[in-house]
């Protein structure tokens, strides 16, 4: 099972994996929090960006092969101007949703299901979100109710990431908002990641999962990250988006794994 602030986060941060374990006969789940009705799109009028957002997470969860997709239905808590915690929210906002209700819902999910495995994020939340760093802390006492035992938390290796964004910056101008300093703290440290997954026989379906959520390609006053990474042609896209990194917390640091089942020590 795969558990998600938002739709568009799966295609973003986890989409080789699933496509991946989907394509070796596991059953592939994916639950997402909230509809991401708060995001950035360019919407005509009479559309509900809830509506289409679920929609897209549909197409991408069928390019992936997933065998259901369900959402919890709580509020997208949506983000401040500045990053942090939005004022102005739902009432139903997942960030102010309590812990044990929400772990609960998502508990009963993995059992029904008989789970084998939840990825979630690490602690940070990826970059931040207040829905993302939720997804962590739901999805961890869910697994503990639920008895899961194996728990996977989807980031992103920063060390390069870093590196890669000062050497673009030398060459492209980020908008004046963007501070490649953030991405300092944000994800995980190389020394951290237990499960680095090559993803590239699948990066057709990644690709397809990505393009699915086209409402989120557009909107805003600058480029949308998803808009991006679907400019990136075929071969480059591969060994950009090839791999694919994971956490497990009850493994020691220094474990590098290759598939999400691998055992440690082998």
């Amino acid at each position: 099972m795969f558990f998600h602030a938002h739709p568009d986060d799966e295609a973003l941060l986890t989409a080789g994996t699933m496509a991946m374990l989907a394509a070796e006969g596991h059953r592939v789940v994916l639950v997402v929090a909230t509809a991401g009705e708060r995001g950035l799109a360019e919407m005509r009028p009479g559309e509900a960006l809830g509506e289409t957002r679920m929609k897209e997470l549909y197409a991408s969860a069928a390019a992936l092969g997933c065998a259901r997709v369900e959402c919890l239905g709580y509020g997208d808590s949506g983000l401040s101007p500045k990053g942090g915690i939005a004022e102005e929210r739902p009432d139903n906002a997942f960030i102010d949703a309590d812990t044990e209700k929400a772990a609960t819902a998502l508990a009963d999910i993995l059992r029904e299901e008989r789970a084998d495995l939840l990825s979630i994020y690490d602690p940070a939340g990826g970059y931040g979100h207040p829905d993302h760093v939720q997804v962590h802390r739901v999805g961890r006492r869910a697994a503990e109710i639920a008895g899961t035992e194996i728990v996977l938390e989807a980031t992103v290796n920063r060390d390069p990431l870093v590196k890669l964004l000062k050497a673009a910056g030398k060459v492209y101008r980020f908008p004046p908002e963007f501070d490649v300093r953030t991405f300092e703290s944000a994800y995980s440290s190389s020394e951290t990641i237990t499960h680095r997954v090559n993803v590239r026989r699948y990066a057709r379906q990644k690709r397809a999962a990505m393009e699915a959520h086209a409402s989120q390609a557009t909107g805003g006053d600058t480029d949308r990250t998803l808009a991006v990474m679907l400019k990136v042609p075929g071969p480059l896209y591969r060994l950009v988006f090839g791999t694919e990194w994971f956490v497990r917390r009850d493994l020691p640091p220094g474990a590098r794994l290759r598939h999400p089942f691998d055992r440690w020590p082998k």
